[in-house]
């Protein structure tokens, strides 16, 4: 009998309504306006400047409903539930048109997004393997190939809700195609935990 096992799997958390209407509302009508920072790569897409939780009441309420989910992902990642924090805050604008290159995120180990605003389904966050480093150099790549978890280059997040949040290692590569629909605002954040500690070895760290 052959068993086929899945060796280190990366995690990746979805929890819907983490936000209540009311708050998602707000979020949108208060810092939409102050999204000003443009982007590189795309003139349709616009950011806040990096934000503080303790920068607004919104925010406050927003960690307050975020910092249970850190600290079970947290567990996933390390083996251990850790008191997390926000380490930065922004509020993503991108009107119809607009993308997001490949990137992950520096100087953190949890990211994630919070959805305020319907998704177009093809403007979905698309999550990549990194280039280089772990795969065959030759591909096998035809329109006869089934796709599946072992062979995939990239993944499509599931269709989220206003509300909703998802959770990933900050060094997951992710991108979001050429948005097809409605302006699309999300909240975007890095997290970090208090300590780490490894045999004898701790290191503090402050958000």
């Amino acid at each position: 009998m052959a068993e086929v096992f899945g060796l280190f799997p990366t995690p990746f958390m979805r929890i819907a309504q983490v936000l209540g209407p009311s708050l998602v509302g707000a979020l949108v009508e208060h810092f939409v306006a102050s999204a000003q920072v443009a982007n590189n790569a795309s003139p349709n897409l616009s950011h806040t400047a990096l934000l503080q939780p303790g920068d607004s009441p919104l925010l406050v309420e927003a960690a307050s409903r975020i910092a249970p989910h850190l600290s079970e992902f947290g567990a996933l990642l390390f083996g251990e539930r850790l008191p997390w924090s926000l380490k930065e805050v922004w509020v993503n604008v991108l009107d119809q048109g607009g993308r997001q290159a490949m990137h992950n995120h520096a100087n953190s180990f949890i990211s994630g997004v919070l959805y305020l605003t319907p998704t177009h389904a093809d403007s979905r966050t698309v999550f990549m393997k990194a280039p280089g480093g772990v795969d065959f150099s030759f591909k096998n790549d035809h329109a006869g190939v089934v796709t599946g978890p072992y062979n995939a280059e990239k993944w499509i997040s599931p269709q989220p809700d206003p509300g909703d949040m998802v959770l990933f290692p900050s060094y997951l590569m992710h991108a979001v195609p050429p948005n097809q629909g409605e302006r699309r605002i999300t909240v975007a954040f890095n997290a970090i935990p208090t300590a780490l500690e490894s045999w004898g070895y701790r290191i503090a760290f402050s958000g």
